[in-house]
């Protein structure tokens, strides 16, 4: 009975004890993502403050909050149009782009995990391979094969230098994606009727929806974001994307911070525009494949 009642005894002190280290690893835990998403928000924040703010608080006066709001910074961006022509030729580039490189990588990568051929694994180290080439040491090879198809300061020859480093990306991102696809779907589709085009459209692209998602996110992003290759292979102003567009506001050593934070928050939408859609087709895309799977 002694020892009965010491174990009884006992117990509640070892639930108190268990309860407090949960609390505290809860604490931590949450500690530590406040400190994560104060660190990612807070340029955001500054961003879009200091494209508000007049331009005696950005040089003098550095606040976190404007004294006074105001759109002037964006006014003077926005008054001759040129800056919105960037922003059309970046959505033109990076849509085309990320279109071509999910249908093209598709099929790549369904072919490299599905299909037996000769030098298939070669095919894929060469793939990671040029993925892995650094842009900077390809932009002077590249500019000089563009002059030489006569395609520079074009917008076609940025697409399609921006596919010749999408494309690897894309296709190495697809293959994880389509070997966790079970190859009895596409076999049971075919018994069904399905040829290997019809399993691949039906089957395998939508289970593999949040891959496609993903792939058109990093696609799009890094056609967006892109800079060198522009600044290299255009010089009109015609053809100049968003970044160019906010790299040509800064003259000599003076910085605009007003009109170069009133880009870039114009810049940003797009893509946060892009993250939520894509954010719903992803999880649209993992809830059908585990009803399917």
């Amino acid at each position: 009975m002694a020892a009965l009642a010491d174990i009884s005894g006992a117990m509640p002190v070892h639930s108190v004890s268990a309860r407090r280290r949960l609390i505290t690893s809860r604490i931590i835990v949450y500690a530590a993502l406040i400190v994560a998403v104060i660190l990612v928000l807070f340029p955001i924040y500054w961003m879009i403050v200091t494209s508000l703010k007049l331009p005696r608080e950005i040089y003098r006066v550095p606040s976190l909050w404007p004294k006074t709001f105001t759109l002037d910074n964006f006014s003077k961006l926005l008054a001759d149009g040129k800056f919105l022509l960037a922003i059309r030729n970046s959505a033109i580039v990076s849509s085309i782009v990320t279109v071509i490189s999910v249908i093209i990588s598709s099929f790549a990568a369904y072919s490299m995990v599905r299909f037996r051929y000769r030098f298939r694994g070669v095919f894929g180290r060469l793939i990671l391979f040029a993925y892995l080439t650094p842009g900077s040491l390809l932009f002077i090879p590249l500019s000089i094969v563009m002059a030489q198809l006569h395609l520079g300061n074009s917008l076609v020859g940025l697409i399609l230098v921006y596919l010749t480093f999408s494309l690897p990306l894309s296709t190495w991102l697809l293959q994880g994606y389509f070997r966790g696809v079970p190859r009895e779907l596409e076999e049971q589709g075919m018994i069904d009727g399905l040829t290997r085009f019809g399993a691949l459209i039906r089957i395998v692209l939508p289970l593999s929806a949040p891959g496609l998602a993903a792939v058109a996110i990093f696609t799009f992003t890094g056609a967006w974001n892109e800079l060198l290759f522009a600044l290299v292979l255009t010089t009109s102003e015609s053809v100049r994307t968003a970044p160019l567009a906010l790299n040509y506001l800064i003259t000599s050593d003076v910085l605009p911070w007003g009109p170069l934070m009133a880009g870039a928050v114009i810049s940003s939408v797009p893509l946060m525009i892009l993250y939520f859609v894509a954010q719903r087709f992803m999880i649209a895309g993992m809830s059908e494949g585990a009803v399917k799977g």
